[in-house]
């Protein structure tokens, strides 16, 4: 359940080393002119948002801030000390928790064991490794820059930094791939001393403007097809299951007391402030993005004129009631039917009542008690449910 005081911030770091045949985030290979201006401008963008409607409207003062996410890109392909610069701009702007989560995602062969010890000291406890694959050939058929042995360096470098909160990236589905790469991949993973407490592992979904995509459309990248995608996706939520992790999201697994705090209050409706190259944020009614246009987000800086956004928008009641369902049945334990009833003052099955029973006779969705949720059957047709809870207004 969201509670009104509590804040998220998420800092987007767009620059990475090369860009993955798959990847269609926002990021760039670009030099260390282009980092320099993006990274005042963005110091500029935290230190002056006390001044916006948005921070008057928040009440940020009264916030306080529950995790703090750096992500990208490769955040660590940046020099430490902008990430000390950055974290310190943003305790001194707003009120973090003494407590709070404070993430950060890494690349292996991007960082050594000097450079994680010191973002350890700075305050950042947890670290999310973007693994992909531990099957060699794999890793280079999908343009990453590092082999298993420079992964489980780095992890290893994290451990002895202190990093007792890792999270380690796994992508299935991938070209070419069989069920004993995954199985490969497992047990490598699962080797690992001690164990990464947390695992996200995603299906590969081919995105335009990817590499991947252009492949595709000539013909050169053959993928699993859809059975084999969900048999992966199913043998590694399986495997982790009885090794002790549990499934708390459609994507995501952890030891109990683990779950990405972060994530979660995506998921679970929480407010969230986002800084940077295309961040967006949620206050509770706005949405809003900044610009993705690289030049124009550092004008912002250079010109000191009114922040730039890709879009903004005002959340109307049928939106905020169809979020709470498509976000919360994300996560495996699904929504609060009465707390559905406290947010909106309506019944869950007086607005959604057919779609609900269709979706259980389908055996899609279950309720138990006060919870309605996913079935497995359901995981696998996550999109088709949530497409039902979208309310034209």
């Amino acid at each position: 359940m969201q509670t009104e005081s509590e804040l998220e911030i998420y800092i987007h770091i767009p620059f990475c080393v090369k860009k993955c045949l798959y990847c269609d985030f926002l990021s760039f290979a670009y030099g260390e002119e282009i980092r320099s201006e993006y990274l005042r401008a963005l110091i500029n963008e935290i230190k002056t948002f006390k001044q916006t409607e948005e921070a008057r409207e928040l009440s940020i003062k009264a916030q306080t801030v529950t995790s703090v996410f750096f992500g990208g890109g490769t955040p660590t392909v940046i020099k430490k000390e902008s990430l000390k610069e950055i974290l310190d701009v943003l305790k001194d702007t707003f009120n973090i928790s003494k407590d709070a989560e404070v993430s950060i995602e890494c690349n292996p062969g991007t960082v050594d064991g000097d450079y994680l010890k010191s973002v350890r000291q700075y305050g950042f406890n947890r670290l999310s490794i973007g693994l992909q694959s531990a099957v060699d050939e794999e890793l280079k058929r999908i343009g990453r820059i590092h082999t298993f042995a420079q992964f489980k360096d780095t992890y290893n470098s994290a451990v002895k930094a202190g990093f007792t909160n890792i999270n380690v990236d796994l992508i299935s589905a991938l070209p070419g791939q069989r069920i004993e790469d995954v199985d490969a991949t497992l047990e490598r993973v699962l080797s690992l001393k001690p164990r990464p407490q947390h695992i996200s592992s995603y299906s590969l979904i081919l995105e335009e403007g990817t590499g991947f995509m252009e492949m595709y459309e000539k013909g050169l990248l053959h993928l699993p097809d859809e059975d084999s995608e969900r048999e992966f996706h199913w043998r590694i939520a399986d495997r982790l299951e009885k090794e002790g992790y549990r499934q708390y999201e459609l994507s995501n697994m952890a030891i109990p007391g683990y779950e990405c705090r972060h994530n979660i209050g995506y998921w679970q409706g929480k407010k969230y402030i986002g800084f940077g190259l295309g961040a967006a944020s949620y206050t509770g009614r706005e949405r809003f993005s900044n610009t993705r246009d690289m030049k124009e987000y550092i004008s912002y800086f250079e010109n000191k004129k009114d922040k730039p956004y890709s879009e903004k928008y005002t959340l109307t009641d049928g939106d905020l009631i169809s979020e709470f369902l498509f976000l919360g049945l994300r996560m495996t334990e699904g929504i609060s039917i009465s707390e559905f009833r406290d947010r909106f003052g309506k019944e869950l099955f007086e607005v959604f009542g057919k779609e609900i029973e269709k979706h259980i006779s389908e055996k899609l969705l279950c309720r138990q008690g006060d919870r309605l949720m996913l079935t497995r059957k359901g995981q696998d047709l996550a999109n088709y449910v949530f497409s039902d809870f979208i309310i034209s207004e």
